[in-house]
């Protein structure tokens, strides 16, 4: 198989186009550092040109370490030809937290910018939260969103990133945002699969020209908080069987065809390439309509991740 060439999009407010498919590179239990360098090093073999990286991930070193060795064997000829994704962590989510969290997030990543930067949770966390489950109820604090989107700005502003944005933000936590913002987030990176379809959401983002990313397209097999209800979806199984495709590439087409851009991880060569192997072909209204029809389910709760606390009930129950 060839090097498969990713559409590329406009986003919002970003300076850059951005391409449609990323690879994520959250991994659970986290990958060692060589196993996901050689990883990302495959996925740019096979086109992917988006990376997806996070500060709580632990993988933006293996990312800078791989982007620099891409270079150096020539790869990708310059640094501008990939699109780098990284995410302020919630312990630093305070305003004059931001600026020094993106420098160690770019020194992490060996690189003089980002092309996009986004807030990861749409809460602040004390500093002494060392794990998940949160141990106290007093260590989650809701996020002052005025100043630390002002901070975001300035980010920007400084040059260290080419765009802005949340993840994880309801239409409410938009609205409040927006009231305020003097640069509107570019992207809004949320779960989103045929079993999660967000809809409001797509309709509230599309009204108000921020863009939809979606993780978890294919429901996070095999994580703490994920499962197989994407890829075990008996209605993907049988129109995947019907055009010779996977459970997979039905999700990742569905999701393409809805206008969002995806961020895909598998450190599989094989699905790796799959993964990209949906621009050739398109699905059926009718294939469309049955997915359309699916039973939801959300899959990521706070509730779970951070603990069942009131403030992170609140946020599951918002759309």
């Amino acid at each position: 198989m060839g090097v498969t060439q990713i559409p590329e999009i406009s986003v919002g407010s970003c300076d850059r186009t951005m391409p449609v498919i990323g690879m994520g590179t959250s991994a659970d239990p986290p990958a060692d550092l060589e196993t996901a360098k050689a990883a990302i090093l495959e996925a740019i073999g096979a086109g992917y040109r988006h990376f997806d990286t996070a500060f709580a991930y632990g993988s933006e070193k293996p990312l800078g370490e791989a982007i620099a060795e891409a270079l150096r064997l020539g790869l990708v000829k310059s640094r501008d030809e990939l699109f780098i994704t990284t995410k302020l962590w919630s312990s630093f989510a305070e305003k004059d937290m931001i600026v020094p969290a993106m420098k160690m997030s770019l020194s992490n990543l060996q690189l003089e910018y980002v092309d996009m930067y986004l807030i990861h949770w749409p809460v602040r966390l004390s500093k002494e939260v060392k794990k998940m489950p949160v141990e106290k109820r007093e260590y989650i604090l809701p996020l002052d969103l005025k100043s630390v989107w002002e901070a975001m700005e300035e980010c920007k502003n400084l040059g260290l990133t080419k765009g802005i944005g949340v993840s994880n933000f309801s239409c409410k936590k938009l609205e409040e945002l927006l009231a305020t913002a003097k640069i509107p987030p570019a992207v809004n990176q949320v779960e989103m699969n045929p079993i999660w379809q967000q809809k409001q959401l797509r309709e509230y983002c599309n009204a108000k020209g921020i863009h939809i990313s979606a993780y978890s397209p294919l429901g996070a097999n095999n994580t703490k908080w994920g499962d197989n209800r994407v890829i075990g979806c008996n209605v993907l199984e049988e129109i995947a069987k019907s055009r010779g495709k996977t459970s997979a590439q039905v999700s990742l087409r569905w999701l393409y065809e809805q206008g969002v851009s995806i961020v895909t991880k598998s450190y599989n060569k094989q699905r790796m390439r799959e993964n990209v192997d949906i621009f050739d072909w398109s699905l059926t209204e009718e294939e469309s309509k049955r997915i359309a029809q699916l039973p939801q389910k959300k899959g990521v709760l706070y509730a779970n991740i951070i603990g069942p606390y009131d403030i992170c009930l609140e946020i599951d129950a918002e759309i």
